[in-house]
């Protein structure tokens, strides 16, 4: 059997009895079967099952891996047909292949899913010591060379980036930092996930949740710099909204008081003659429990229902709209501030930065 650099094999037909099957060329073409010319070319990377269907029998795949031999195993079962370290595709071909499932049963996490959604922080998955893949926690097997096996009992349902299934960005974060002593390195990652236009805040931090890693100091003392930079970007998306959509200049980021009475509220955005508001809802789980969530839950909606008394409508609008909709956004404000002519007049409340 040989390899051509046209992507080609040949198979060396079986020598006469007392043949010498060593005395003949490498490449010596006896009987062409060409192996998958898209799979060859594309990425050189087989298992010993897929060579075995194209005629290379085990004992020749482990000889041509032998020291200066032109081929490689990275992986028990899992072969490189070329010599040079694998670039990052190869790698992750071949710890996708030492796992033996099905595409649903075997999906890259950790850093080398953020790698390829295109995180800068993160190198290339060649360049990282071990490539987390997660598998059902039925499956059996190990950790080895460059595959690090995650059993789990919640798979996600994988995105295909770059031709691979890769775990959306917050489990990836989720399972990277799991892994991650340094705070340094945890919140750029957040900072990162965020600012990089990835995802929001609040899948994040439910991820992080259901992992039991807010508890731990590098996390916790991340989390605020990971609200802060979710709100600040979703604050900007919605001041381009409101700006592209021709709409009138808010009040930006106020507070809401009765005359001589007590505070109400804190709104992003408020316009005072038609008594419309836009509050950004950014709230995430909370560490311990769900009490505090359907506390917070419940405060917005007294919240919601004391200013609808007061005759100011609200727009509740979500970082995630903002990002993915900014358009159907700005309707949403837009027809808030149309219909105030249709609505009974509000309450006079005063408008303070806060």
């Amino acid at each position: 059997m040989s390899l051509f650099a046209d992507g080609s094999v040949t198979e060396v037909a079986d020598p006469a009895p007392g043949g010498n099957r060593r005395g003949m060329s490498d490449n010596t073409p006896i009987t062409p079967r060409p192996l998958h010319q898209r799979t060859v070319s594309r990425c050189p990377v087989m298992t010993a099952r897929e060579l075995r269907e194209h005629g290379v029998p085990p004992a020749v795949a482990h000889d041509r891996c032998r020291p200066g031999g032109p081929w490689q195993m990275p992986l028990p079962g899992v072969f490189l047909l070329r010599s040079g370290p694998p670039n990052a595709e190869e790698t992750l071909h071949a710890v996708l292949r030492y796992t033996g499932g099905r595409e649903d049963e075997a999906v890259v996490s950790g850093l080398a899913a953020l790698a390829l959604h295109g995180f800068a922080s993160v190198p290339p998955a060649n360049a990282l010591d071990q490539v987390d893949v997660l598998v059902p926690r039925v499956r059996r097997l190990r950790s080895t060379g460059c595959a690090r096996i995650v059993r789990t009992p919640r798979m996600p349902r994988p995105v295909r980036v770059g031709g691979f299934p890769v775990a959306p960005v917050p489990r990836a974060l989720a399972d990277a930092i799991a892994r991650l002593p340094d705070p340094l390195t945890v919140r750029r990652l957040l900072a990162e996930a965020v600012r990089g236009g990835h995802c929001e805040p609040q899948p994040v931090v439910r991820e992080l949740a259901r992992a039991r890693l807010l508890g731990r100091p590098q996390v916790a003392a991340a989390i605020d710099t990971l609200l802060v930079e979710g709100r600040t970007m979703a604050e900007d998306r919605l001041m381009r909204a409101v700006r592209l959509a021709g709409l009138p200049d808010p009040c930006w980021n106020v507070g809401l008081w009765l005359p001589d009475g007590p505070f109400l509220c804190a709104m992003d955005a408020f316009w005072p003659e038609q008594s419309v508001a836009v509050e950004i809802d950014i709230r995430v789980p909370r560490p311990r429990g769900g009490d505090g969530a359907a506390e917070e839950g419940d405060e917005t909606t007294r919240r919601h229902q004391t200013l609808s008394g007061l005759g100011i409508t609200v727009v509740r609008l979500t970082p995630r709209g903002l990002r993915e909709s900014p358009n159907a956004q700005a309707a949403a404000v837009r027809r808030a501030l149309d219909g105030a002519g249709e609505r009974p007049g509000a309450t006079y409340v005063v408008v303070l930065p806060r």
